[in-house]
């Protein structure tokens, strides 16, 4: 039994977690952008960004701590 369950197990976490990344939508680019002091520039790096995680190149994305 346990033979059987965890090439099971390897497999489903294999197939659950697969290497996929999701780019932004326009709307949510703009949404996210609506707080930032220069809006256009945030619009452009953002619209690039997107373009560049399409084509399948490797982007930088900076994480930002949320305030309380």
């Amino acid at each position: 039994m346990k033979l059987f369950f965890k090439p099971l197990l390897i497999f489903l976490i294999l197939f659950l977690f697969e290497n996929s990344a999701y780019s932004l939508s326009n709307y949510q680019i703009e949404e996210i952008c609506q707080r930032a002091k220069r809006r256009s520039a945030c619009i452009k790096n953002l619209k690039f960004k997107n373009i560049n995680l399409l084509k399948g190149n490797v982007i930088e994305i900076p994480v930002i701590p949320l305030k309380n």
